[in-house]
């Protein structure tokens, strides 16, 4: 359980550090994103795998290349989900993504070397 909340908490962080470094995306309280790490979370974990597989043409076709699009689509999605979210745009969303998604790895391989 504090496994959980630990990868929560660094997803957070990581959502923080995007959300500082990307011009377009406005987070409100610190509850908000709190509740936006945890959404995006959730819409990985069980949405995602379901549009991958629903586009799996595409992502053959693209090289695995479209992968990145949903990512950029999760990413948006959420923050239609959580009311003090916000983004500019689709773009602003995809990049975002992509910086979510490594920053949230970087975080996650630290704390996993220390085990």
């Amino acid at each position: 359980m504090t496994r959980l909340v630990l990868k929560w908490v660094l997803n957070a962080f990581a959502l923080f550090l995007v959300m500082k470094l990307i011009p377009g995306i406005q987070i409100d309280r610190f509850q908000d994103l709190l509740v936006g790490a945890l959404v995006i979370g959730l819409l990985n974990a069980f949405l995602r795998p379901v549009i991958i597989l629903l586009t799996l043409p595409a992502t053959v076709l693209t090289l695995g290349l479209f992968t990145l699009v949903i990512n950029g689509l999760m990413f948006y999605l959420a923050t239609t989900l959580v009311h003090g979210f916000r983004v500019s745009g689709f773009v602003t969303a995809f990049v975002a993504a992509l910086l979510f998604s490594l920053f949230s790895f970087f975080l996650n391989m630290i704390v996993r070397r220390d085990e």
